[in-house]
């Protein structure tokens, strides 16, 4: 059985980056949920669809949701036989993505292929890193955690990855992705992780003492 490891956070508390770390020290497979709805977004925007429209936004669905990658040194990610990995990383589409997001008929149909992904793999563990997947896409994961920071540390981060980043657009995303999700408050039985002063490596440890230290209370699903 496949080790699911839940983690949640909002932008810049380091759950990317520190997910992947985790997943390529432990051999676990590294699902980057964020990535296929800032695909979905891509899909949508290239086809000119209203992005307030539930029904055509869900009509793009299935080429995304297929294949989503799992090796954390391959995050390549495809659409329509288009490699996309540097285009969802975009303005265009980091604007975009909230309101693909906000539709439930979308986040239900994305999270099912989430778990279909997590229960079809053979390797020993998947790190499932995003919004609300402590609480909605693996409430039962035997690993559950939040990642957070404080604003200023986090919208720093963000700045050193992406120059020129204005800082509003980080609290303006994660309103907005509030609106739909809890990601900001660990819920019952979620650690939090408080990155504020802590060095990534110091994370990743963090995160891989939690592992052990919970990880023998049986696999899910």
């Amino acid at each position: 059985m496949t080790l699911v490891v839940a983690i949640d956070g909002p932008a810049g508390s380091g759950k990317s980056s520190v997910s992947k770390a985790v997943a390529r020290q432990l051999g676990f497979g590294y699902l980057d949920t964020g990535a296929a709805y800032r695909s979905l977004a891509w899909a949508c925007l290239q086809a000119g669809v209203d992005l307030t429209n539930s029904d055509d936004v869900a009509s793009h669905i299935e080429q995304v949701a297929a294949g989503r990658p799992l090796d954390p040194d391959s995050q390549h990610h495809i659409v329509g036989g288009v490699d996309i990995t540097e285009d969802i990383r975009g303005s265009e589409v980091s604007a975009a993505v909230s309101s693909v997001a906000q539709h439930p008929d979308v986040r239900q149909a994305l999270n099912l292929g989430f778990r279909q992904l997590a229960e079809d793999t053979e390797l020993p563990g998947v790190i499932i890193e995003g919004r609300d997947i402590t609480t909605v896409v693996a409430p039962d994961a035997p690993v559950r955690i939040l990642l957070t920071a404080d604003e200023a540390t986090r919208i720093a981060r963000r700045q050193a990855e992406s120059a020129g980043l204005d800082a509003s657009t980080i609290s303006n995303r994660d309103r907005a992705d509030s609106a739909v999700v809890n990601f900001m408050s660990a819920a019952d039985g979620v650690t939090t992780i408080d990155t504020t002063d802590l060095s990534f490596d110091d994370t990743v440890q963090a995160v891989l003492e939690l592992i052990s230290q919970t990880g023998d209370q049986g696999a899910h699903p």
